[in-house]
């Protein structure tokens, strides 16, 4: 091969030398950059481990801080709690569930009076045992094995129930013990010795006070018999003592003896009912009742003090209003005579109105409202809140003009709450006070009928009154009843103003000038034949006079509005058929009564209230003496007195009844007792007799029970009073 070949080859194998170098080149490149890369990555990995690896230990430095803070804070809380349970005075104990001490402080170890042995670790059993052979707890006459056994039994149940022990020292402690869930137990021992002294101090407190309670029951009603007893005398016979012929001076003392007994009655009475509400012994006793009618009963019974004074006592009754309730008839007459009596007591001059509304509900009840007006004196306004109050009067007590205990309108508020209702007061000074209580009573048998009478024929009706609420009164219930009114306040101007309208005339008996009776004949002298009827609250007076022939009818004040309804409805009716005469025949016997009373007064006294009667009446002196009368007596009717010698009235009733057992007769017997605190009646009654009169006896209440007593085949023991108009 020649040169030329030769350096072509080399020049060939150089360039191949170089290309493969520069590959090589090119690879390490490329294998460098990569490796870079990798490198790179590798260090950014490399620092984000450390990151988290530094985060890690920060971490873990956080914790660890937060923990040894967190130790800290137990360790000062239990500190503190331990040191909180060893400050306080009573015990304190944690057990663990297999019954041994974890800790306790002072107070708990000081109830073992400082045994060395009560320290951690101890278990509940040697507590016991050494509480017993230390004489630590005083377990009196029990077993010690047996109180053991006991108290163990009690701290293994799974709610170990309070127990209080006593120590020897006299201490009480109360054990409380709670158990965990893991079976623990945390354990309180509570000194409750101050209780325990104070509740046997208010055990002997309230021993003493029902004893003086009892004693200040038995004294009220000993003060009511022993004081109503000769009441009963007193009262009674001033009774009878005008009933006879006496001078007016006489008839004043006999007047001020029989007042004056009756003020001192409202006086025990009072302070009997204030006693039996203060110990809430007073019960009410409800039963079917007429208010209406009880309105009226007592309006009569104030009406000769009020006709004295001058005063005028007016009834205004909602037309609409049912008459007939349930409620308790006795104490709401209290009420009413409260309020009523006061009326009266504090009006000089003018009137007293007792107005009653209501409102009548679907379910068988009515909303009562009673109102007592009066045109007295007043209430000074800063006395006014105080009425209601114990022994509070309007008067002051260094210048008193009125008598009185101040229990009535006390007594009357509590009455009126246990009905359920409220009371209340407005008054002026110098002007008049109005006294209102509203209560809810349920109805008997529905509303009734406000009157069963139709006036429609009546065109106009002429209404005389010379006092104006009384006049409003009538006019409102005239017109209500579809009549046209026409008012006129004196005879003068009723003669002035008849006309041919006028079909019927009201006329007050009391008018200024010339009366009702005087009117009616003025009316027929001048040729009016219209009818005319007479309110008046002196109806006998007006029945003895000659110009009763020239009335329809004579109406007692107030008027009610059934009497006013038949007066008016009886002037078209028809007269009513004379009744049939009596066959005559052999007179039939007279009514026989036995009457038992050891005190001469008063058996003086009932036989003078019965003196007018036409019966055969025999006295017993005791209740041996009573029973052995009955037998040979057999009487129609018995008034046994409840205190008597030798046998009272409740065991002689029991003879009675007895022997009544085997005879098949029944005679009724009727109690007189000074016995009058809450619970005597049905004492009474469940003795066997049958009706209860408390003393002083009225004289109207005896005739009623011996008329009621009268068989069909005895001589009636008076004859029936013909009525009048």
């Amino acid at each position: 091969m020649d040169l030329a070949g030769k350096l072509a080859q080399e020049r060939r194998a150089r360039l191949a030398a170089e290309r493969l170098l520069e590959q090589k080149q090119a690879e390490l490149h490329a294998a460098n950059r990569k490796l870079g890369k990798h490198a790179r990555a590798l260090s950014d990995e490399i620092v984000v481990t450390r990151a988290k690896v530094q985060t890690a230990l920060d971490e873990n430095q956080r914790v660890k801080s937060d923990l040894h803070v967190a130790n800290e804070k137990v360790q000062v809380a239990e500190r503190r709690l331990w040191h909180s349970i060893e400050t306080i005075q009573d015990g304190f104990a944690f057990f663990d569930d297999s019954g041994r001490m974890i800790a306790a402080n002072p107070a708990y170890c000081s109830v073992f009076d400082g045994l060395s042995a009560i320290e951690p670790g101890i278990s509940y059993v040697e507590i016991l045992q050494l509480a017993t052979e230390e004489g630590i707890v005083n377990i009196g006459d029990d077993d010690p094995a047996a109180w053991r056994e006991t108290m163990l039994d009690r701290w293994q149940t799974t709610d170990p129930e309070p127990t209080v022990i006593r120590l020897w020292s006299g201490e009480y402690i109360k054990l409380i013990d709670q158990r965990g869930h893991g079976g623990d137990v945390v354990s309180l021992a509570l000194n409750i010795t101050a209780t325990i002294r104070y509740e046997e101090r208010l055990k002997e407190a309230r021993a003493r006070a029902e004893a003086a309670s009892r004693a200040k029951s038995s004294f009220l009603a000993n003060m009511s018999h022993e004081i109503r007893t000769p009441m009963n005398g007193v009262v009674g016979m001033a009774d009878l003592l005008k009933e006879t012929e006496l001078t007016d001076e006489q008839r004043l003392y006999a007047d001020t003896i029989k007042n004056s007994g009756e003020a001192l009655l409202v006086i025990i009475n009072d302070v009997l009912d204030y006693s039996k509400i203060e110990a809430e012994k007073l019960v009410l006793k409800p039963e079917p009742f007429d208010l209406e009618r009880c309105i009226h009963e007592l309006i009569m019974l104030m009406q000769p003090k009020a006709r004295d004074q001058g005063l005028d006592i007016l009834l205004d009754y909602d037309l609409f209003l049912p008459t007939q309730f349930i409620g308790d008839p006795g104490r709401l007459r209290q009420v009413l005579t409260n309020l009523m009596g006061n009326a009266v007591k504090f009006t000089e001059k003018g009137h007293v109105l007792i107005r009653v509304t209501g409102l009548v509900g679907e379910d068988g009840k009515a909303q009562v409202h009673i109102t007592v007006e009066d045109t007295g004196i007043g209430i000074p306004a800063d006395k006014v809140d105080h009425v209601f109050g114990e022994f509070n009067q309007v008067d002051d007590e260094h210048n008193r003009r009125f008598e009185g205990t101040g229990l009535g309108l006390a007594i009357s508020q509590q009455l009126v709450r246990m009905m359920g209702g409220r009371i209340w007061v407005e008054s002026e000074l110098g002007a008049g006070s109005t006294f209102g209580f509203q209560i809810t009573m349920p109805m008997v048998g529905g509303a009734e009928p406000p009157c069963p009478v139709e006036i429609a024929n009546l065109q106009t009706v002429m209404i005389v009154d010379g006092n104006d609420a009384n006049r409003q009164i009538l006019e409102k219930r005239i017109s209500l009843l579809g009549a046209g009114t026409l008012c006129c306040a004196d005879a003068a101007e009723a003669l002035a103003r008849m006309g041919p309208e006028v079909d019927l005339v009201l006329t007050d008996h009391h008018l200024a000038a010339m009366d009702g009776l005087e009117l009616a004949e003025a009316l027929r002298a001048a040729g009016h034949d219209v009818p005319v009827i007479l309110l008046s609250d002196s109806t006998g007076y007006a029945a003895q006079d000659p110009a009763r022939a020239l009335l329809h009818a004579v109406l007692q004040k107030p008027v009610s509005r059934q009497d006013l309804c038949a007066a008016i409805g009886s002037i078209s009716a028809p007269a009513p058929p004379m009744p049939e005469q009596p066959t005559p025949g052999a007179p039939p016997r007279a009514l026989r009564v036995l009457a038992a009373e050891d005190n001469k007064t008063n058996r003086l006294v009932f036989s003078k209230m019965v003196g007018t009667l036409d019966i055969e009446l025999t006295f017993a002196e005791n209740g041996v003496e009573a029973v052995e009368k009955y037998q040979t007596l057999r009487p129609d009717i018995v008034f046994m007195d409840i205190s008597m010698p030798l046998m009272d009235g409740k065991e002689a009733t029991g003879r009675i009844r007895a022997i009544e057992a085997t005879t098949g007769a029944h005679a009724p017997i009727v109690a007189m007792t000074a016995h009058a605190m809450e619970g005597d009646d049905a004492g009474i009654l469940a003795a066997g007799l049958d009706h209860y009169l408390t003393k002083p006896l009225r004289k109207a209440a005896i005739h009623e029970r011996i008329m009621e007593a009268c068989p069909p085949d005895v001589r009636p023991p008076r004859p029936p009073v013909d009525d009048v108009g």
